[in-house]
């Protein structure tokens, strides 16, 4: 079976449904296998979208964005652009269906910053897929400099002692 931060899935498309609130949000949103926390909205992403801070002309850039729940919250909070980025072809199709009519967002296919080459933003923001590997993590972090304007913030979450030491 193939690992959720790969481009392609082999398991089966069965689609599940999401409901929750965050920042007093209804949300509902469309998952599957083959995606990260596939039946319900994990912790990390949860405090990440709970606790984020952007303004209202912040441009955004939710990287591996997952089924998308990071993005769009971000998207009412912001009245600019906010861009979500996935490797996996799935995570972005449903991102695409979970974001449906939200004027603010697009949702590109591509590993890392490979989407956004030579875009700046105000907030980059991350839940990374930390069972992908330290040296993917790291990648994104790091190269998050080359892609926010000055005094702009990558804000993440990371569980502690995952994957072994850094």
């Amino acid at each position: 079976m193939s690992h959720y931060y790969s481009k392609k899935q082999d398991s089966r498309f069965d689609l599940i449904k999401i409901n929750d609130t965050i920042r007093g949000f209804e949300i509902e949103l469309t998952s599957s296998s083959g995606v990260f926390s596939k039946n319900k909205i994990d912790l990390g992403s949860k405090i990440l979208a709970e606790n984020m801070v952007v303004k209202k002309n912040d441009r955004v850039l939710d990287l591996g964005c997952g089924i998308g729940i990071i993005g769009i919250i971000a998207s009412k909070l912001t009245e600019n652009e906010v861009i979500l980025t996935d490797i996996n072809e799935r995570a972005c199709y449903l991102s695409k269906l979970n974001t449906k009519g939200i004027k603010n967002i697009k949702v590109k296919n591509g590993d890392l910053y490979e989407t956004v080459k030579n875009q700046k933003f105000d907030v980059i923001l991350l839940n990374p897929p930390q069972t992908a590997g330290k040296d993917v993590c790291f990648s994104m972090i790091e190269q998050a400099k080359n892609h926010l304007v000055k005094g702009g913030s990558l804000q993440l979450v990371a569980r502690h002692q995952k994957g072994g030491k850094a």
